[in-house]
């Protein structure tokens, strides 16, 4: 039995080692599948959360208008009162009304130029994810530093 137990053990050897360089092969050959099938799930996660944000956004968007639908409105109707208040102190309908569009129409403009002030300011370009990209070669190679 110790004979056939030896020969065993002596075939097994060039075996496991022939194996043995088969199954890292194998190995790395899962590993790459497995990886870019990570990958592809991860990109499906983020459609899909990016697809759940958008559709949350459009419901959020016509919230908003219809309240600024109503809140235009209730503004107009103030706006009526303020000048019909105003007739009655100058005893002028049509000059407290004139007066009540041109203070309204100032700071539409005040509001307007502020906002263009801002946008103009505002950048849409993904900044942070451009020198992400541009940085990920280095971290590839194992430069991790953060000056680039």
């Amino acid at each position: 039995m110790t004979d056939n137990s030896a020969t065993i053990a002596s075939d097994a050897v060039p075996e496991s080692s022939a194996q043995g360089s088969n199954n890292i092969v194998d190995l790395v050959r899962r590993l790459t599948s497995q990886g870019s099938h990570l990958a592809e799930q991860q990109l499906q996660l983020i459609l899909a959360e990016v697809r759940e944000s958008v559709t949350e956004l459009k419901v959020a968007v016509a919230g908003m208008l219809g309240a600024a639908v109503v809140g235009v409105a209730g503004l107009g109707v103030l706006l009526m009162g303020l000048a019909y208040l105003l007739a009655d102190a100058i005893h002028n309908q049509a000059l407290a009304t004139l007066i009540v569009g041109a203070v309204t129409l100032v700071l539409a403009a005040i509001l307007y130029l502020l906002a263009r002030k801002k946008m103009n300011a505002a950048s849409l370009s993904p900044e942070r994810s451009q020198r992400t990209l541009g940085r990920t070669p280095d971290a590839l190679r194992g430069d991790l530093t953060p000056g680039a």
